[in-house]
């Protein structure tokens, strides 16, 4: 791995890890229905239970929305002004951070949005109570209770958790599930946006069929967020597997993760300006107080870039890394773009900087 990308990858190495399904050789799922050659029939209708409610039961594999989905960033879907400044200066605090106080870098539990929409997870249904294991070094079992018992209207009655506790109820075919008592010490997303005690979850999940789920799932923090907003990703079963096991052993690593620098305003106003890759491939790079945004079409989610030196950034989302070249003179002449062993080159201004080909007879 490069190593201008170790602290920031030390801090988010089971973020950026995706995970692997473990096979238990030569034991199919049993009870699952099998098209002529074997395989699992996904479309197959719902199971259920002896009361005739739908069977959640089984190992289910997260929906994503791209490459970088729910899990890095809870608000993908939101205006600014949708979120409370303290929790967006928050977040763009841990993102100049590197992230070194996250709970995925200190063995710590992660949040329900980030466990729902990455990864593997699997339901366990009984009369009365709902156990959902998931697949990540970092969380706790969690227990969703189905028994006729409700959430206290008083959430002082509940001492604060990382996952909260959870009540569960049936609307027809979807099971209904709302959560409160959350603490304030978890972070809803990879990208750092706070949760805080007044967070209250609601989700909807929905069998389709034997292999396909319908999941959404209603954040609603006041103190954080403005307004409530729903996010939607469906989930596949993963017939003929089970779960890792997985620990988490990051703090070993506390000591040695460090946060980003500070870079002066008039430092980054000469990285300013136009790049361009390829014709027709442009790059613009601003600046936003001591932040450096990057606004290129071949990444349009990879924006922000936290500063490791002077003249090298490292993206806030990805393990992509971006390097100022400067001439004998001091000018900014090239950015780098380097990412998975590959690096592209963008040369500031466009093709008006290129040196000109002598196309001359010789």
């Amino acid at each position: 791995m490069n190593a201008r990308l170790m602290p920031i990858a030390a801090a988010l190495v089971f973020a950026l890890s995706a995970p692997v399904a473990a096979q238990w050789i030569n034991y199919p799922t049993p009870g699952t229905p099998r098209l002529p050659d074997g395989t699992p029939n996904l479309s197959a209708p719902a199971p259920r239970t002896a009361d005739g409610k739908p069977d959640l039961s089984g190992i289910w594999r997260a929906g994503r929305t791209g490459v970088y989905g729910y899990d890095y960033n809870v608000t993908l879907n939101l205006k600014p002004e949708d979120i409370q400044p303290w929790a967006e200066a928050l977040r763009q605090q841990r993102v100049q951070d590197f992230r070194k106080d996250s709970p995925l870098a200190r063995c710590l539990p992660v949040s329900i949005p980030f466990l729902n929409f990455r990864g593997l997870s699997q339901i366990v249904q009984t009369p009365g109570l709902i156990v959902v294991l998931h697949e990540s070094p970092n969380s706790p079992h969690r227990t969703i209770f189905t028994d006729g018992r409700e959430l206290p209207k008083d959430l002082n009655d509940l001492n604060p958790a990382w996952l909260g506790y959870s009540a569960g109820h049936w609307e027809q075919d979807t099971l209904v599930v709302n959560s409160a008592g959350f603490n304030d010490l978890g972070w809803l997303d990879v990208g750092g946006y706070p949760q805080t005690e007044s967070l209250r979850i609601t989700e909807r999940l929905r069998r389709r069929d034997f292999g396909h789920m319908e999941y959404e799932l209603t954040i609603d923090d006041p103190k954080a967020f403005k307004k409530p907003f729903t996010l939607r990703a469906d989930k596949t079963l993963a017939p003929d597997t089970v779960l890792l096991e997985d620990i988490c052993e990051n703090e070993r690593s506390g000591t040695h993760l460090v946060g980003g620098v500070k870079i002066a305003p008039e430092v980054l106003s000469k990285y300013a300006g136009t790049y361009e890759f390829a014709p027709g491939r442009q790059a613009m790079v601003t600046v936003a107080g001591d932040q450096l945004l990057i606004q290129d079409s071949a990444h349009p989610a990879d924006r922000l870039f936290v500063a490791r030196s002077e003249t090298v950034f490292l993206s806030s989302l990805s393990m992509a890394s971006i390097e100022f070249v400067k001439n004998a003179q001091g000018t900014v002449t090239h950015l780098l773009r380097t990412e998975g062993g590959k690096s592209e080159r963008a040369v500031k201004g466009g093709a008006q900087n290129r040196p000109v080909q002598d196309r001359r007879p010789q």
